[in-house]
């Protein structure tokens, strides 16, 4: 066994708070390597580019905060923490900075407001994703929000879900824009459609085996599975013990759900899912999504009449602790208290009147956050950079707004929005195998001199039409990046990248994703795809009825 696998034998990563405690009057030096690890159980990470400082990553399932949540993570960056937040790209806050001494008190405060940090690092299920406007969207099929809390109630704290193999990713949705990137997730329930005795039963179809990092973007496969609400918390934890049980321990590069599910295939998955459920499940029924991309950016009619939500655009998804609590009060005073977080590091303001509407686009805040990004900054996304994650290899944040604010000026004014999601290193926390722009970091030599440069990627995508991404240029060096990227997108339109024939199948893979066995139960066998050399092109970014911006 790996190292981790022997410190979690000696001592349950969920036991390390005692010695948290302990480390917190001794001072960070006196943390062992073993805990520093072990330390991750509780989101909370130490990092080599900020010796003696932690990271605490909030759990925030579904991305659903309140006013007071929000308030409390504010004044925990501004008093304990270096006045910075991060929103990621799994729904979540990271406070950045904390002495081990002030962590107590943070977690208790936390607490007071109903947060946790519990299990959002190593070998956990980490925080489970669904669309950020779920129970407002005028498409959605379902409104995932009680599974994604019932789900986190059931694993937060509970010994069965504390000693996976590796980190477990989990997203639930029963919106039809296909706002999350469920292929890349362990585990995905996507809204599906199915007849059952003459009725339309609406649902989930299951993906698993989904991953970005190492080995690069497999695309989840369909487990060829049907479950109502009602089944999926049973389904969920049988495919996490399957994992717990069966999943690869001898080594980390090969942990996750993927490698088991290429070994096994997913008819034998199948099996034992069905096997621990004790009964057959229905095969996959029609997926309900469509071929878009939808950050949820900009104004939109909510289900609710006279309603309307409000998704701001956070730059690469980093802002000051004070316009953190600013947005807090916007949240009370034109809208219910409550915020939403994106997978696209945007943040989202519900339950705004139409009275109440113009007011606030009007306040000072929204012209740093704004509701209408350029077409270049509306999709761009950035994992956190060398400033504070060891693995990275270059500084992603600057870097993508630099290269967007003169890709701006470098491109024509009404090219159709992209995405471009820059990761710092292999491990993919920015997600750029799933964009129409992908920059993966790195330092090259030129002329005797070690530079930041990206290797550039393109046409990488997740929903019905999975692609994985091409590779289109080597060691770009950043500073010619925007030069480089204007001379290829108005060229390389993401109608190209994504153009295609055929429909997708009901269970939702258009194509056998690499690695994954074909299925061979008879009669629900994976038939070959139709697809030429990329998917067909989206549909416009608005969902709903837009009552203002893009």
């Amino acid at each position: 066994m790996n190292k981790v696998e022997l410190l979690k034998q000696e001592k349950d990563g969920l036991d390390v708070y005692r010695d948290l405690v302990r480390y917190a009057n001794l001072g960070w030096e006196a943390i062992s390597e073993d805990d520093v690890q072990r330390l991750k159980w509780y989101g909370l990470f130490l990092r080599n580019p900020t010796p003696g400082f932690f990271m605490i990553r909030v759990r925030i399932p579904g991305g659903r905060a309140t006013s007071a949540q929000i308030r409390t993570l504010a004044e925990l960056a501004t008093c304990f923490g270096n006045g910075l937040v991060d929103v990621t790209t799994r729904q979540q806050i990271q406070l950045r900075h904390l002495r081990i001494e002030h962590v107590p008190e943070a977690f208790a405060r936390m607490e007071e407001v109903g947060l946790t940090s519990l299990q959002t690092g190593m070998d956990n299920v980490r925080n489970i994703m669904t669309c950020p406007v779920a129970g407002l969207s005028l498409t959605e099929m379902l409104d995932a929000t009680p599974l994604v809390q019932a789900l986190t109630q059931e694993i937060v704290g509970n010994r069965a879900y504390s000693n996976l193999p590796r980190k477990f990713n989990v997203a639930i949705t029963g919106c039809v824009e296909n706002c999350l990137h469920a292929e890349t997730q362990d585990l995905a329930l996507v809204p599906a459609r199915q007849t059952q005795g003459g009725e339309q039963i609406y649902g989930f179809n299951v993906l698993v085996g989904g991953k970005l990092g190492s080995g690069g973007y497999r695309i989840a496969t369909p487990l060829d599975v049907f479950v109502t609400p009602e089944e999926v918390i049973p389904v969920a934890c049988a495919v996490m013990t399957a994992f717990r049980d069966y999943g690869f321990r001898d080594s980390r590069n090969t942990a996750r759900l993927a490698f088991l599910l290429d070994e096994w295939g997913e008819t034998r998955f199948r099996v034992e899912v069905e096997r621990r459920l004790g009964r057959a499940l229905p095969p996959a029924g029609e997926d309900l999504r469509k071929a878009t991309v939808n950050t949820h950016m900009g104004i939109f009619r909510q289900k609710q009449s006279t309603f309307n939500y409000v998704g701001l655009h956070i730059p690469v998804g980093r802002m000051p602790a004070d316009d953190l609590r600013e947005l807090a009060r916007l949240a009370e005073s034109y809208g219910t208290g409550e915020l939403r977080l994106t997978p696209h590091q945007a943040v989202i303001v519900p339950n705004v009147p139409d009275k109440h509407l113009g007011d606030l686009i009007e306040e000072p805040l929204l012209a740093r956050y704004v509701y209408n990004p350029s077409p270049v900054r509306q999709g761009l996304v950035s994992c956190v950079g060398n400033d504070y994650c060891n693995l990275a290899v270059i500084e992603t944040k600057s870097r993508a707004l630099e290269t967007a604010k003169a890709l701006e000026q470098k491109v024509p004014a009404d090219m159709k929005p992209i995405t471009m999601h820059w990761s710092g290193c292999p491990s993919g926390c920015g997600n750029h195998l799933v964009a129409d722009v992908g920059l993966l970091g790195k330092k090259v030599k030129i002329h005797g001199q070690i530079v930041d440069a990206v290797d550039v990627y393109v046409g990488g995508r997740s929903g019905p039409h999975a692609k994985i991404p091409i590779k289109l240029l080597e060691d770009v060096p950043c500073d010619r990046l925007a030069d480089v990227l204007a001379g290829i997108l108005p060229y390389h339109t993401r109608e190209k990248m994504y153009r295609t024939k055929g429909k997708p199948r009901k269970n939702g893979a258009s194509v056998p994703p690499r690695s994954a066995p074909r299925d061979e139960r008879p009669g629900r066998g994976l038939e070959e795809g139709t697809m030429s050399q990329f998917p067909s092109p989206p549909a416009p970014l608005s969902t709903g009825q837009p009552t203002g911006g893009s």
